[in-house]
Order: structure tokens, then sequence, then C-alpha cells
């Protein structure tokens, strides 16, 4: 290593490599080293990089002396990396170089998959419903004119269909919004056991149609917390109406609280808000993406409750601003448990 390049590589903060013009990596500094591998310093750049478009940018600048840009593609053990490789020609003693630093844009290239994704998720989401809405349109308006049996048929169908459309459009304006208010912490002192209370008498009525019991079970002693009553109870609403929805006739749904104790997750005392059930469960491989936009356990049978995927992501959004943990335990056959973590304040 020549003794003027070393320091002015090791002052990059981003991965960075200096290459003479006879193609030999001179310089490396240690993020270089444990992004490339030790022991590259002083070997051709191709052995230590392997990548054809980012050799022929090297190669090119060391040429005509024009920055370049390129790509570099890796994986750290966990997970795809992507890099932005920049590669400038620098003017320098005893021969010319180029200097290739690496940014690691993976987080960027992430979200903007997060965003083709979700696009597409709902982009498929309406197109269901506004298909069988124009179907049934042109249906009225043509063959089924004077058929009023096919008419109020259809005209049944496009109001499940407008109204599933309306659900969708109303939870996405929702989750809109608890993401904008993520950072910012409620500060409303408000009764966990008063939402439980309020949620269950709100379901009771849909319990009965399911063939699902509905209980609570609530400490004697009041208990507050630090917290938007609203979003608690849309938490709440959330995962009931799903354990009692995919739970079955005949199961029974609890909804529980405990507390206060200490968490240590949370490094601070906390209520446990319980919503459990004894339906058919869930397999193990779904519960990490259950939070996932758009995710569904069974697509089908989702969609047929009215399902939007979106409840769950929403629910994950408002224990995050809440500073709070989400756990779910399930065992295939015997029911779920979802456990709110909240700190007291």
């Amino acid at each position: 290593m020549q003794c003027d390049a070393a320091p002015f590589v090791t002052a990059v903060p981003w991965p960075a490599l200096l290459i003479r013009a006879n193609e030999r990596i001179e310089a490396a500094n240690e993020p270089a080293l444990k992004l490339l591998g030790t022991g590259i310093e002083g070997r051709h750049f191709i052995t230590a990089l392997r990548q054809p478009m980012l050799i022929e940018a090297i190669e090119a600048s060391l040429t005509d002396a024009k920055p370049r840009k390129s790509e570099y593609l890796t994986n750290d053990g966990q997970q795809d990396t992507t890099y932005k490789v920049s590669v400038r020609f620098v003017e320098s003693t005893p021969e010319p170089a180029v200097l290739v630093c690496f940014e690691d844009v993976t987080a960027f290239e992430q979200a903007g998959q997060m965003r083709r994704d979700f696009v597409a998720n709902v982009s498929h989401e309406l197109r269901t419903p506004l298909t069988a809405l124009i179907g049934f349109i042109e249906t009225l308006k043509g063959p089924a004119r004077d058929d009023a049996g096919a008419r109020m048929r259809f005209l049944d169908i496009m109001d499940d269909e407008s109204k599933r459309m309306n659900r969708l459009v109303g939870d996405l304006l929702s989750l809109s919004r608890v993401e904008a208010e993520e950072r910012v912490r409620p500060t409303e002192i408000m009764s966990p056991a008063d939402v439980i209370r309020t949620t269950a008498h709100s379901l009771n009525a849909l319990a009965k149609d399911s063939g699902v019991e509905l209980k609570t079970d609530l400490p004697d002693a009041d208990v507050s917390i630090v917290g938007d009553r609203d979003q608690i109870r849309q938490v709440l609403n959330n995962l009931a109406e799903n354990a009692i929805k995919y739970s079955g006739a005949g199961s029974v749904v609890t909804l529980s609280l405990t507390g206060p104790t200490y968490e240590p997750r949370l490094r601070s005392q906390a209520v446990r808000l319980i919503v459990c059930d004894t339906g058919q469960g869930i397999d193990a491989h779904h519960i990490p993406r259950l939070t996932e936009r758009f995710y569904r356990v069974d697509s089908h049978r989702s969609r047929e409750m009215g399902g939007t995927g979106l409840g769950l992501a929403i629910v994950k959004h408002i224990v995050n601003r809440h500073r709070g943990r989400l756990e779910v335990v399930s065992e295939k056959g015997r029911g779920t448990c979802f456990t709110v973590i909240l700190p007291v304040n």
C-alpha cells in the first residue's frame, strides 16, 4: 500500500477502493475489506469484484478518465443487498487511478419494491369487484333488462361488491392516518378495561350470529395507561372481529386484561390486552407475515368474510405508535392468542 493512498481512502465513510492504472487494488478501507474480504490489496480488481457491469465501468474510467456509475449486488447472509457504485478518475502519482465507492441503497430498493407491491396489490384488490360491477351493469343493460329475478340477484351482488370496495378504501385511509401519526406519541389517559367492555358489547351481535361465545376477563382494580382510546379500540375490534369470524361456530373468544407488571422487552411497567380463541389455529409459517399488507392465511375465505388484508397491518402501526409489542401464539387445532403489550406511561 502506498502511504499517500492509504489515508485518502481510509477517510471515505463508505466502502472504498483505489485501483491503479495497472488494474491492481492499491488501497481498501475497513468497510471495503468487510464487504469484499481481507487480502484484496495488491490483487487484480477483477478477482475481487467479479461483476461484469462494474468491471466494465472501472475499465472504461481508467481508459477515458470519465466518471461512471454502476451497481454491486451481494448478500450479507440474511438478505440480498444492493450498492450504488461511483467510479471517479484520480490524477495521482506514480500513475493515475480510479476511486471506487460503494453506497448501500438496500433500504431504498426495498422501499421502492414495497411501493410497487402495494400499488399492485391495491390494483388487484380493486380490479375484482370493479370487473364484477362492470359485467353486471352490462348484463342489466342488455340480456337481463326485463328479467326482474335476475335484476334483483345481480343488484344484491353489486351491493356486496361496492361495499367491499368501500371497506378497502376505508382501510387504506385508516392505514394512511395511523402511519402518519406513528411517530406522535399519544397523551390521553385511558382505561383499557373500559375499551374491552365497549368492544365486547359492540361485537355481541356478531358473535351470536356466528355461534361464538364471547367472554371478557378483567381485573378487579381499574388500570389507566397513556394511549389513544380510539386507536386501542380499533386494535381490539380488529383482533376480536377476526377471532369471531375465523374461529368457527362453537368456539370461545376471550378478551382479557392483565397487569400492570414489569415487561423486560419494554423496560417499563405495562399491561397486556389479550384476544384468544379456541378455533382451528394458524400454521406456524404464516405467523411472521400476518402483519404484512394484504397478506392472508386463506385468501378465498378472507374475501368471503369481507376482509381487506389490511387490518393487522393497521394494528401493527398503532401498537408501534404506543411503543408496544404485538405477540402471536397459535397451535393448530387449539386456537390462537394475540397479545398487545402496552406501556403504562
